[in-house]
């Protein structure tokens, strides 16, 4: 096991921090699970704190043109309150409930170039560390599932994916930004389309769709942006073909009543309580266990083999280099 020494303020001699996720996709609204393993350093610590950010690569449009940046959407307490003796080695299992809205990263096991994070902090008397980085992976929900397939089986081609800081007016949106899903006209709407957009806002509920389609100019007009919404139920059993290709019809051929993008805000996150449970055999103390958050082949031709190559980064760890900020 590779151990990866905490940054910051916590200095040589410190504990060091390995998380381990548990193999597989998680899903939104579902259950992150790992474990968090420490080792002691060159003297006894107490640990006050052991904390996981859920941390999402963004885009930011403004006056000056497009940027990028790095934004913790969420933020789980999964332990702390214990004495880490010197060299000794420990694990805190956690479980976390992620976002509903949390973005999708991969479709059938095809990555779509959103690249999402998992950053462990370490407090220890008074000194925060920020430490080991993991990359997130999150499939779609069955819903979310059905309706990308039913938009690959009518002939729609993945472009690219990507995450937008701002909000999107009138919806119940919650996360400070959302995915945007970019996809080439399926034949018969590419003479009204140049793209679709689509996004998916999803609660306990059901799911919004938003559809947006970047409309084509005629000869005497300019083309303009086209925006409406849908929702289902996460059970919901449709034809789904015709279902979706009804939805992008009433959005190409009728002007949308629904508006149009909202201007970009910010909500802030508050921390989260975790219980009491104890697990024989791991670190000791109160904290350890379950953090307790507040708040098919058709497509696989249609949109993933359709793909234009996004920028994938290979190392999380380097994708967000030079965005995060020690505390001390």
């Amino acid at each position: 096991m590779v151990f990866k020494r905490l940054l910051g303020s916590l200095g040589v001699g410190g504990p060091t921090v390995d998380t381990v996720l548990d193999p597989g996709a998680t899903r939104p609204g579902g259950a992150l699970t790992g474990q968090v393993h420490l080792k002691g350093g060159s003297a006894d610590f107490d640990i006050e704190h052991i904390a996981l950010e859920l941390m999402a690569r963004v885009e930011a449009e403004h006056e000056e043109g497009e940027s990028e940046g790095v934004v913790a959407f969420d933020r789980f307490l999964v332990g702390g309150g214990f004495r880490l003796a010197e060299g000794e080695e420990c694990s805190v299992p956690f479980s976390v409930t992620l976002p509903w809205e949390t973005p999708i990263t991969e479709l059938y096991g095809q990555g779509l170039g959103v690249v999402l994070g998992v950053r462990t902090e370490l407090s220890v008397a008074g000194a925060k560390g920020k430490g080991d980085l993991d990359q997130l992976t999150v499939a779609p929900l069955p819903v979310q599932e059905a309706v990308l397939e039913a938009l690959g089986q009518l002939g729609f081609g993945f472009r690219t994916a990507d995450l937008e800081y701002g909000r999107i007016g009138g919806t119940g949106q919650q996360l400070p930004f959302y995915q945007e899903i970019e996809l080439t006209p399926a034949p018969q709407y590419a003479h009204q389309v140049n793209e679709i957009e689509v996004t998916f806002l999803t609660d306990p509920g059901g799911m919004e769709v938003v559809l947006e389609a970047d409309k084509r100019g005629g000869l005497f007009s300019e083309g303009q942006d086209m925006i409406t919404r849908f929702t289902v139920g996460h059970h919901d059993s449709r034809d789904w073909n015709t279902e979706v290709d009804g939805w992008i019809r009433q959005l190409v051929e009728h002007r949308a009543s629904y508006g149009s993008h909202a201007s970009y805000g910010h909500e802030g996150h508050h921390g989260h309580g975790y219980d009491d449970h104890h697990h024989d055999g791991h670190c000791s103390g109160p904290g350890i266990g379950t953090a307790v958050a507040a708040g098919a082949a058709g497509l696989a031709v249609g949109v993933v083999g359709g793909m234009v190559a996004a920028e994938v980064v290979d190392e999380i760890g380097d994708f967000f280099e030079g965005d995060e900020e020690d505390e001390g």
